[in-house]
């Protein structure tokens, strides 16, 4: 018999589940439109818990350090089964961060840290 020489497998990199909802979110943020968890988990086939987990971590530096801005339903709204408590509405907006100079140095985070804000 004559022998084949065997393929060799080529690997594909499968996105992660924080990609994928970072691109329907930046999408949506486009449209000017704001999403549901419930929504998310439609559109991505994720769960509600885990879509919740991963817009935590989009908020972190090490993973775009985006604000995930979040308001209510509003009650005019559809809100397709969710017809109980506070449905909460979600939208993820980049910012862009800026060092300060010298905030590393410790006479300089005294300075920040005893600094207070007026609200």
């Amino acid at each position: 018999m004559r022998r084949t020489p065997r393929r060799e497998l080529v690997r594909v990199a499968r996105r992660r589940q924080r990609d994928v909802l970072c691109d329907v979110m930046l999408s949506a943020r486009q449209c000017e439109t704001w999403l549901t968890l419930e929504e998310l988990a439609k559109l991505t086939h994720y769960p509600p818990a885990s879509i919740s987990a991963q817009l935590r971590h989009l908020r972190k530096p090490e993973y775009g350090g985006y604000a995930v801005e979040k308001r209510p339903r509003e009650v005019g709204k559809v809100l397709r089964g969710e017809d109980f408590g506070t449905v909460w509405e979600y939208q993820l907006r980049r910012v862009v961060r800026r060092k300060l100079a010298g905030a590393r140095e410790q006479s300089g985070a005294k300075q920040l840290s005893q600094r207070s804000v007026a609200c």
